[in-house]
């Protein structure tokens, strides 16, 4: 089994937050951000050791962890807290390796390159700088350096814009999933395809049920267009009527393993066991690696 999206904080990259005092920081293991109110971290999350045990238990061949983009630090300015996340990351034990992320503000572009030859197995980058077509134009260095280097990206949420009394599962469920659907519209718009053809994508959290409105794009005179066999989301956070929904659309070829734990967990999808066994290997391999060919005989069960 291969997960493409878990977050597990290295000792490194607690310290640094640790040490910050501005938003984010962590005070214990409380975490204060800019946008979310305080959040009471589990300690046991991010204890390396369970964790391995963890996955040892279910099986899993490779888990593929993530920054954490809602924290904004793509954006802060603070290589110290990239560099420690990009240390601790490249000295976790098996199962896990990691997804590079950067300072936008002031991109190291040679230094990105440097970790994607030396394990890192792609490039994270938060949906809310992607909302637009000129939000994924400004982005072309980047996407042409993972194309030429055969390296996946994969789009994740970033930060939440603040909003007043509201719950706890509002950023998550309105602002995450609205800026996985912008970026999901937006990369079509701006016709990324026709740009960098040979580019593998994976919108985490099924891009926020995005594909199931191509009907209303069609209503509305859009068109979505062939399969594009590059172009993957995860499942992370949908149950069985979400992926569902989603792999009538896109086919269960373009659908791929992802948990986002600890914040979610495996979820049977009750798909069948062959589509199980494309979508947590056969799938997450192609998008990983670039190897491999999706088999159209297994369809959604």
């Amino acid at each position: 089994m291969i997960d493409v999206h878990q977050h597990l904080w290295p000792a490194e990259f607690v310290d640094r937050l640790r040490a910050r005092d501005t938003a984010p920081y962590l005070d214990g293991w409380t975490l204060h951000t800019a946008t979310e109110a305080p959040y009471d971290v589990d300690p046991a999350a991010h204890a390396i050791d369970k964790r391995v045990a963890l996955e040892q238990d279910l099986g899993t061949a490779l888990a593929v962890v993530s920054v954490s983009s809602p924290l904004g630090v793509e954006q802060l300015g603070d290589r110290d807290l990239l560099d420690a996340w990009h240390t601790g990351a490249a000295a976790l034990p098996e199962p896990f390796k990691a997804w590079a992320a950067l300072d936008l503000s002031e991109p190291d572009v040679e230094g990105l390159e440097s970790l994607l030859n030396n394990g890192f197995l792609g490039l994270q980058l938060p949906a809310h700088v992607l909302g637009t077509p000129a939000g994924w134009a400004a982005q072309g260095e980047l996407l042409a350096m993972a194309e030429r280097l055969n390296k996946p990206i994969l789009v994740h949420p970033g930060t939440a814009q603040p909003a007043a009394d509201t719950p706890g599962w509002w950023a998550p469920v309105v602002d995450y999933a609205n800026q996985l659907q912008a970026a999901w519209w937006a990369w079509h718009a701006y016709g990324g395809r026709r740009d960098f053809p040979r580019l593998r994508l994976c919108f985490v959290a099924a891009a926020g049920l995005a594909p199931v409105h191509h009907e209303r794009l069609a209503a509305r005179g859009g068109r979505l267009g062939t399969i594009d066999p590059n172009l993957y989301v995860d499942t992370s956070s949908y149950g069985p009527q979400g992926i569902d929904a989603v792999a009538r659309v896109l086919g269960i070829d373009q659908v791929v393993h992802g948990t986002d734990r600890p914040y979610a967990e495996i979820t049977d999808h009750r798909q069948g066991a062959a589509a199980t066994a494309v979508v947590r290997h056969d799938n997450p391999h192609r998008l990983l690696f670039g190897v491999g060919k999706p088999s159209p005989e297994r369809g959604v069960q």
